[in-house]
């Protein structure tokens, strides 16, 4: 095993990540991030799975709230990641919508020479690296693959500023690259989101995570449109 550290100031999602991808010699590379922790044994074996058709560049696992996650963190993870797996290339970006750039690097496994191929990561990037990489990599031909029954543990509970601050920063990726995603509405999928999570804690009486979560509906919609003016 070998550890490659770097200094917190010097960390970019696209940089480092590049830097990491291309230090290894293996035909395919996992990404995880330090709060992720696989659901089994077999989370790997299955996240690889997909790499026998040689035109799937990337795969995505499923991502699940940890179980002491409050509700709506567990119905939130449950809407954005189904537990039926999928392979598509750019010709379903319609069927998918902006689900056809789905590939979190939370955990997600990389055929190295598709990657290269497509250019890597770009950077320096403060957020959504996977999502840019998954365009680029349908873009030069690929499919990308997820894989339902490859699952890890991951969720936050992040401050009402802190949401904010990350909204900002997508919102201002959006401003920057949202001509990438042509066809994939992130509002109209954010508008499902927020009625299928909020019936859902209506339906099980938890009022008060109800209007917790209203606020923080709040703070990511004023976070990105904060982003999305400074940009312009």
């Amino acid at each position: 095993m070998r550890l490659i550290g770097i200094e917190r100031k010097a960390f970019d999602h696209g940089g480092t990540r590049d830097m990491a991808l291309r230090t290894c010699r293996t035909p395919f590379v996992v990404m995880m991030t330090q709060d992720a922790l696989p659901t089994d044994r077999q989370c790997m074996e299955r996240l690889l799975e997909p790499f026998r058709d040689p035109r799937v560049a990337a795969v995505c696992a499923r991502q699940t709230a940890y179980p002491g996650a409050k509700a709506a963190e567990k119905a939130v993870r449950a809407f954005r990641y189904a537990e039926e797996s999928d392979v598509w290339g750019k010709e379903d970006a319609a069927r998918r919508g902006i689900r056809a750039w789905l590939l979190s690097d939370v955990c997600a496994a990389y055929r190295v020479s598709a990657y290269e191929q497509a250019g890597g990561f770009t950077h320096p990037l403060e957020t959504n690296e996977d999502m840019l990489m998954a365009a680029d990599l349908l873009d030069a031909g690929f499919r990308l693959a997820y894989r339902g029954d490859a699952a890890v543990y991951h969720s936050h509970e992040f401050t009402l500023r802190q949401e904010y601050e990350r909204n900002r920063k997508i919102g201002q990726f959006l401003a920057r690259y949202g001509d990438r995603f042509r066809g994939g509405s992130v509002g109209g999928e954010g508008l499902r989101l927020v009625r299928t999570v909020s019936a859902g804690l209506l339906k099980k009486g938890k009022i008060g995570e109800l209007i917790a979560f209203w606020g923080n509906c709040a703070a990511r919609i004023l976070g990105n449109r904060a982003g999305k003016r400074k940009r312009a």
